[in-house]
């Protein structure tokens, strides 16, 4: 039996303080995946939206509020982000389109595109403690050795 990948947990405060620790972290365990610098960027801007959206939209910048942060690894494989966080929660199905003609000038409510154009899978789901939780996987680009 094979054993699971091994998880990095990360918790704390609703804090927009933490995202460079987190983004630090991120970086890292990419690296140890084997993602390449394309893949570390895209991983990076998800990563950093779905920390921001749990802490502002989420937590409503409550910094009593837990946002958890887990990264399971299988190295050459493929990485998985879960980002959870204590709020109401919201449904996926409802979030306007950012890139319909009445919202292209507004600053924000890009992140959830982001997320779905940069990594491989999004899943956006009620977490079951309360709250919401994002699922993010990024696979690792398979590099032909054929000529």
């Amino acid at each position: 039996m094979t054993p699971p990948p091994p998880t990095i947990r990360l918790e704390f405060g609703s804090a927009f303080d933490m995202l460079d620790f987190v983004q630090v972290v991120s970086d890292y365990i990419g690296r140890l995946t084997g993602l390449d610098e394309d893949q570390l960027y895209e991983v990076s801007v998800a990563v950093r939206e779905s920390v921001v959206n749990a802490i502002k939209h989420g937590n409503q910048n409550d910094q009593s509020k837990r946002v958890v942060v887990e990264f399971t690894v299988a190295p050459r494989d493929y990485m998985t982000v879960r980002v959870e966080d204590q709020g109401e929660g919201f449904d996926p199905e409802d979030i306007p389109d950012p890139l319909a003609p009445e919202n292209i000038m507004k600053g924000s409510g890009r992140g959830i595109l982001f997320m779905r154009n940069y990594m491989d899978d999004v899943i956006m789901q009620r977490a079951s403690e309360g709250g919401m939780e994002v699922r993010m996987v990024k696979k690792l680009k398979v590099v032909s050795t054929e000529s």
